[in-house]
């Protein structure tokens, strides 16, 4: 797409713009609204956001090489080539406005994953499945946001590419606040919705759990006319979706381990940290599988990526080869083995009370010499956080764990909770601080043990990982 194409879609009629002829008929490389990490020849939109503002970068996305720099009409150019500037009125609208145009004329078909965790796990399984048989590209790891979709869209139109190159674009929708996965859905409208679960995440901003379910239940709304929305038969508020959408014109798939869905996984047995082994059952009949990726939640993101890729109809053989070749995005369960013997769980990015369960649970269920849980803070559950701080902790087998860290905040609830179902004080400790975890935690592994990391992203337990990798080595 030559930047003159790209004017004529964001800039309004009234805004006048002075960019060269030789550089109108040029194709940006890429897109970016951060001129630190900005390639030369993208283009730039700056964009006014909670902490900064694009425009006092602009100077240094041009000095980077920037083709051009889309900014608001009421922008100063103090010191910088007028000829360098599109004018739009919003730049966040404009950069939405390209992806929605870049979508609109596209003739592939966009797969949209949202859910309170588990959402990138997903993503990165549906594109794999469907890369067996088809051209797909996906969200570059969790941009997910009002900024972050409309860039993995244009990642269509980016380093060559086209969106004609294209059959599938499967992307994350996030939220925090009601109304957010409405307004992604209405920037990129999906042919197929995913909802994965829902859990108490981001209570700081919604009254409920049922609140947070009404907020995800939007992406049912917002697929096209004619589409598909598939949904986790085991959820019971996400299954409730179903007859709450309101949506005659979808079709529904379902997925799920304990509810009659339309694709599960039968007889599983459990290789711990190594996976499962199943028998696959979709609609077109079922499959010996293998999945290398540990827990019953990664199991659940297998079966909606397979009941995506079966939709869409790709062999039934082709959907288990994907699986048992699955791999787990970065700081999202992977493996990390030390030199002195001991195995880290790197589980780091993020957290809420549902998803430290299960991973809980999934250390439970590994054969090892002691397990050891290092549980950060979990944000943004509002008034309820500290109660479903103590509830982690008390759902924590003292029989199973040799070790609990709570780090940092509210955490030490997390401590409280375990010490009241009998955990002593020398096994269930607190740590102020992510270091002060690593510092208590390379004095306390032996050979043999294996450790579960993980907290809110704001809580960074990745430094706990990586001091742990520093000072033993991998």
């Amino acid at each position: 797409m030559k930047l003159g194409e790209i004017m004529s879609l964001i800039t309004a009629t009234e805004v006048a713009t002075r960019i060269q002829p030789r550089i109108r008929s040029q194709e940006p490389c890429g897109f970016s609204i951060d001129s630190r990490s900005i390639r030369p020849g993208e283009l730039f939109f700056a964009i006014r956001g909670e902490r900064n503002d694009g425009h006092d970068f602009v100077g240094q996305a041009i000095e980077r090489g920037a083709l051009a720099v889309v900014v608001e009409r009421d922008f100063h150019a103090r010191g910088i080539d007028e000829s360098m500037l599109i004018r739009a009125n919003d730049t966040l609208q404009a950069l939405q406005a390209l992806a929605s145009a870049v979508l609109r004329s596209w003739q592939g078909f966009e797969i949209a994953v949202t859910g309170s965790s588990g959402k990138t796990t997903t993503k990165e399984l549906i594109a794999a499945v469907l890369s067996r048989t088809a051209r797909v590209i996906k969200s570059l790891g969790n941009l997910n946001n009002a900024y972050g979709l409309p860039l993995s869209v244009l990642k269509m139109e980016s380093d060559g590419a086209h969106a004609s190159d294209f059959d599938f674009g499967v992307f994350e929708m996030g939220m925090n606040h009601k109304g957010e996965i409405a307004e992604l859905t209405r920037i990129a409208p999906p042919d197929l919705g995913v909802v994965t679960n829902v859990a108490a995440a981001h209570l700081e901003f919604f009254e409920s759990v049922d609140a947070i379910a009404e907020a995800k239940s939007e992406m049912a709304a917002g697929i096209k006319p004619g589409g598909c929305a598939v949904l986790n038969a085991d959820d019971e508020r996400v299954a409730r979706m179903r007859s709450r959408s309101l949506r005659n014109d979808l079709e529904y798939r379902t997925f799920g381990l304990e509810e009659e869905a339309d694709v599960t996984a039968r007889g599983v047995v459990s290789e711990g940290m190594r996976g499962s082994r199943f028998t696959l059952s979709t609609p077109q009949g079922e499959a010996a599988a293998r999945l290398p990726l540990p827990g019953r939640h990664n199991l659940l993101n297998a079966l909606a990526a397979a009941a995506v890729a079966d939709f869409y109809g790709t062999p039934l053989a082709d959907i288990a080869a994907a699986l048992g070749t699955a791999a787990l995005p970065k700081m999202r369960g992977q493996l990390v083995r030390l030199a002195n013997g001991v195995t880290v769980i790197d589980d780091s990015y993020n957290s809420n009370p549902k998803a430290l369960a299960e991973m809980v649970e999934t250390l439970c269920a590994t054969d090892c010499k002691r397990r050891i849980v290092i549980a950060g803070e979990m944000l943004e559950l509002g008034a309820s956080g500290p109660e479903l701080h103590r509830r982690a902790g008390r759902g924590v087998s003292m029989d199973k764990v040799d070790l609990l860290i709570g780090v940092r905040g509210l955490a030490r609830e997390i401590v409280n909770g375990a010490r009241e179902i009998g955990f002593p004080e020398n096994r269930a400790v607190f740590c102020e601080s992510v270091n002060d975890a690593a510092d208590l935690l390379i004095r306390e592994l032996r050979p043999g043990d294996w450790a579960l990391v993980k907290g809110s992203r704001g809580v960074r337990m990745e430094i706990v990982v990586d001091r742990i990798k520093q000072e033993l080595g991998e």
